[in-house]
């Protein structure tokens, strides 16, 4: 089994997390990309000490940006995963 911090890299904070945390106690969070949805449920589990319902993932491809000069180089790819947290559950984010 995998070390926890090496599938979550960081809980992700923006308008759309903190509204579907108030109304749907679904939580995002940025992942490693080749990390699975079992993995990501154990890792969540073991870091947070919570009960996860469902996780649904999505891939992001790296965005390509110009250098100083014409060259053209590119951001990494990455992986986001939504946590969705059982009735009852919730991470203390302070």
């Amino acid at each position: 089994m995998k070390d926890p911090r090496q599938v979550i890299h960081e809980l992700q904070v923006t308008e759309k997390g903190t509204a579907q945390q108030e109304l749907n106690n679904k939580y995002f969070f940025k992942v490693a990309p080749g990390a699975n949805k079992i993995e990501i449920k154990h890792a969540v589990e073991q870091m947070f000490a919570v009960s996860v319902a469902k996780v649904n993932t999505m891939k992001y491809e790296g965005k390509r940006k110009r250098e100083r000069t014409v060259r053209y180089g590119k951001r990494a790819d990455w992986k986001r995963a939504v946590v969705t947290l059982r009735e009852g559950s919730k991470i203390d984010l302070v």
